[in-house]
């Protein structure tokens, strides 16, 4: 029911930058994920009324003495949001602490050679989380805000501590959502990370109840930016039943989240493995069978009950173990997959995109480039689409036609698997800005990975989107994108291509 705190072991490595940024498809006018979200029942709906899945990555460094995101001593930071991007993760939650609002608080370990994270020296922690809301809007991802811990020293049981109170909580909190007002990049803030004992909730005790602190927070935030989502985490334990540290919503049923301003709370529980913990339920003779009926007890009846939407903010694992991969596996089935249940789906963010999580790992390896292609792989399932892009976008065309043609080939194939590029022309008489490509296989043939451009998946049906490098195209020219495949032997389908 602890869980240990996670120290960044901070190793410079070679960076492999990236061309991957992705653009969401133009031509959707009404692509999911505009505007403002707010919720209804379940679901988080967007601007629009449509429903949206949150499908992310944690990238920490903010709430540790380094004051920004880790990594940047090793790449330049578009190249990780662009990477983020190919993989198909569509929001990043940020940690911090709140010692970024102090104006001693410098950056550290930051590589400007070679050009790298131009832009961003000589800015503090709040300027430089600025450029990485900026660069992920134009990605069309999404980013949450996550009050990680009170200062750099480590995680808080409480909301607050002696030298941290409450009033300064609630103050970096305001100025927090008064800062992005108007930047529906960022779409809500995380009020406090992992509450456990002595935290309650429902006790009435204003000192240590944390759904009445939720309250009086979420409330200060809506005060100044009424558009965002209030991300509610559990706690450890409640009506004498223990589990993971914010990972207990047992008592929200009973007592909810209420602020001020309606369709506003979305509930964030916390997961994890033996790599992290020993609990109970991993040595019950049903495991894994048995797992599901413990997150319905915990935070899947908010979800099952359409009480509100469940976003599991942190998950993670080193996958070491055998038990480690049942219980991966397990909860990607119980988050629902995309392709079946769409944005009717439970939310999450993967812990954690660094590879320093001393008791996870991440999705990068140690290099800070090398994709971890076995975990990352045990999410492909539950990604969703991207979001439009918030920024960065040009002036309005000629009016001239906008047109393309695509050509598909299969490079290799080895029965098991397959390697395939394709070929993206412009065949209009004006430039295209952006292309989108689209094919039907006709067995089970499934993208593994995907370079050049991203991806989404939805059955047989494939749908991939220029990335930030390669979407303009010259009359008469061409890009390309290639891609890995499992299994063989699926022919060359039809493609599709569509430009603006």
């Amino acid at each position: 029911m602890f869980r240990s705190l996670r120290r960044a072991l901070c190793v410079a490595a070679a960076a492999l930058l990236l061309p991957l940024a992705g653009v969401q498809s133009a031509g959707a006018a009404v692509a999911p994920g505009a505007g403002y979200w707010h919720t209804s029942g379940r679901q988080i709906l967007d601007a629009a009324g449509q429903p949206v899945r949150i499908a992310g990555i944690n990238w920490f460094g903010f709430e540790t003495g380094n004051y920004v995101v880790h990594g940047l001593w090793s790449r330049d930071y578009k190249s990780m949001i662009d990477q983020m991007k190919s993989l198909g993760y569509n929001t990043i939650r940020l940690p911090y602490s709140d010692d970024i609002f102090k104006s001693g608080t410098v950056p550290n370990s930051i590589d400007f050679s070679s050009g790298k994270n131009a832009g961003l020296q000589g800015l503090n922690s709040l300027q430089v989380m600025d450029k990485l809301v900026s660069y992920a809007g134009q990605d069309g991802l999404k980013v949450i805000l996550d009050r990680h811990r009170p200062d750099a020293g480590g995680q808080s049981a409480l909301w607050y501590t002696s030298a941290v109170p409450e009033s300064t909580w609630i103050t970096d909190l305001k100025a927090l959502a008064a800062r992005y007002a108007g930047q529906d990049t960022v779409i809500g803030i995380d009020l406090h990370n992992e509450p456990h004992d002595p935290a309650c909730w429902g006790c009435g005790d204003t000192a240590t109840d944390w759904r009445l602190a939720a309250q009086r927070a979420g409330n200060a935030v809506l005060s100044v930016n009424p558009d965002l989502l209030i991300f509610v985490e559990g706690v450890q334990t409640y009506a004498g039943v223990s589990g993971w540290w914010g990972g207990n919503l047992m008592g929200a049923g009973q007592y909810p989240v209420q602020l001020n301003v309606a369709n506003r709370v979305v509930y964030s529980a916390h997961d994890y493995a033996t790599s992290v913990a020993q609990q109970s339920w991993f040595s019950d003779p049903s495991f894994p069978d048995n797992m599901p009926g413990v997150w319905d007890k915990y935070w899947g009846y908010l979800f099952k009950q359409n009480i509100a939407p469940v976003w599991v903010g942190e998950f993670g694992t080193t996958l070491a173990s055998t038990v480690d991969q049942k219980w991966l596996a397990a909860l990607v089935t119980y988050l629902r997959p995309t392709s079946t249940y769409g944005a009717d789906s439970i939310s999450w963010t993967f812990w954690s995109w660094n590879p320093n999580s001393g008791d996870t790992g991440g999705i990068l390896k140690d290099d800070w480039a090398t994709v971890d292609t076995v975990k990352d792989g045990y999410l492909a399932s539950v990604k969703a689409p991207g979001f439009p892009s918030t920024g960065g976008g040009g002036g309005g065309g000629s009016g001239s036609a906008a047109a393309c043609g695509a050509t598909y080939t299969v490079s290799s194939d080895w029965g098991s698997g397959f390697n395939a590029d394709v070929k993206v022309t412009n065949t209009g008489t004006t430039a295209i800005k952006s292309w989108q490509v689209t094919w039907t296989w006709s067995g089970t043939q499934q993208v593994t990975n995907m370079w050049n451009a991203t991806y989404t998946q939805s059955g047989a049906t494939v749908t991939a989107v220029n990335a930030g490098h390669n979407g303009a195209i010259a009359v008469g020219g061409s890009a390309s994108f290639g891609f890995g495949g499992a299994p063989g032997g699926g022919g060359t389908p039809t493609v599709t291509c569509t430009a603006t």
